[in-house]
C-alpha cells in the first residue's frame, strides 16, 4: 500500500461517509444538516481530484483503484439513506432511492463474483454522468433539508397559522425569511427532479452492465 495524495483523499473520502451519519448525532439540527452537507461536497470534490492526480502524477496503484468506487458506494449509500430518513419517507424520494440502492448492491455483488473479469467491464460515460447526477441531487437536497429546518427554528414560536400567513405574503415581503422559504422549496424540488433523473441513469446503466457481463456468466465459459 503506498501512501501518496490521490490515496489519502481516496481514505479521507471513505472515512466521511460515515462521519455524515454521526454528525446528526454529535450536533443538533440544522448544524448537522450543514456538516452533513460540507463533508459530503468535500468528498464529492476529492472523488474528482484524487482521480485527476493519480494520472498526472502517474501515481495510480492497486489499493486506489480498489477503495475508490467502495469509498464513493459508501458516501452515496450513507448519505441518500439520511436524505431519505430526514425527509420523512417522502414517497418521491424512497422510489427512486431504492432504485439506486439496488443496483448499487447488485452491480458491486455482480463485480464481485466477476473478479478478475470485472476489471474488462469499461466505466461509461453514461456511468460518469450517473454519478455526477446523483452527487448533485444529493447535494441540493442536503442544502434543502438544512433550510427547512433552519426556517422551522425561525418560527419555533410562531404558531402554524402565522407561518404560513408569514411565508405565503408574497414578494413585498423580501425579508431574510421569506427567502428561505422560497429558496428552500425551489432547492428541494430541482433536487427531488434531478435525483429522478440519476435513479433513470443509474437503472439504465445498472442493465447495460449486466446486459456485458452475460458472456462472463455462461456455464460452459473455463
Amino acid at each position: 500500500m503506498t501512501w501518496n495524495i490521490p490515496n489519502i483523499l481516496t481514505v479521507l473520502r471513505l472515512l466521511a461517509a460515515p462521519a455524515l451519519g454521526i454528525a446528526f448525532v454529535v450536533f443538533t439540527r440544522p448544524t448537522a444538516d450543514w456538516v452533513a452537507l460540507v463533508l459530503f461536497v468535500g468528498a464529492s470534490l476529492t472523488d474528482w481530484f484524487d482521480g485527476f492526480l493519480a494520472r498526472r502524477w502517474n501515481q495510480t496503484s492497486r489499493f486506489g483503484a480498489m477503495l475508490d468506487p467502495i469509498a464513493d458506494k459508501a458516501m452515496v449509500i450513507i448519505a441518500l439513506t439520511l436524505v431519505v430518513a430526514l425527509s420523512g419517507l417522502n414517497p418521491w424520494l424512497v422510489v427512486p432511492g431504492v432504485v439506486i440502492l439496488f443496483r448499487e448492491v447488485f452491480v458491486s455483488g455482480l463485480r464481485e463474483f466477476l473478479g478478475a473479469d470485472a476489471g474488462r467491464l469499461r466505466v461509461t460515460q453514461l456511468a460518469k454522468w450517473k454519478t455526477t447526477a446523483q452527487m448533485v441531487a444529493i447535494t441540493l437536497l442536503l442544502a434543502s433539508l438544512g433550510l427547512q429546518e433552519k426556517l422551522y427554528w425561525m418560527y419555533r414560536s410562531v404558531d402554524q397559522a402565522g407561518f404560513y400567513a408569514a411565508i405565503a405574503s408574497g414578494p413585498s415581503d423580501w425579508n431574510a425569511t421569506w427567502v428561505v422559504a422560497r429558496s428552500a422549496w425551489a432547492i428541494g424540488f430541482i433536487g427531488t427532479a434531478l435525483f429522478w433523473v440519476a435513479a433513470i441513469l443509474t437503472a439504465i446503466t445498472g442493465w447495460d452492465y449486466f446486459r456485458k457481463s452475460l458472456p462472463f456468466l455462461r456455464e460452459d465459459r473455463k
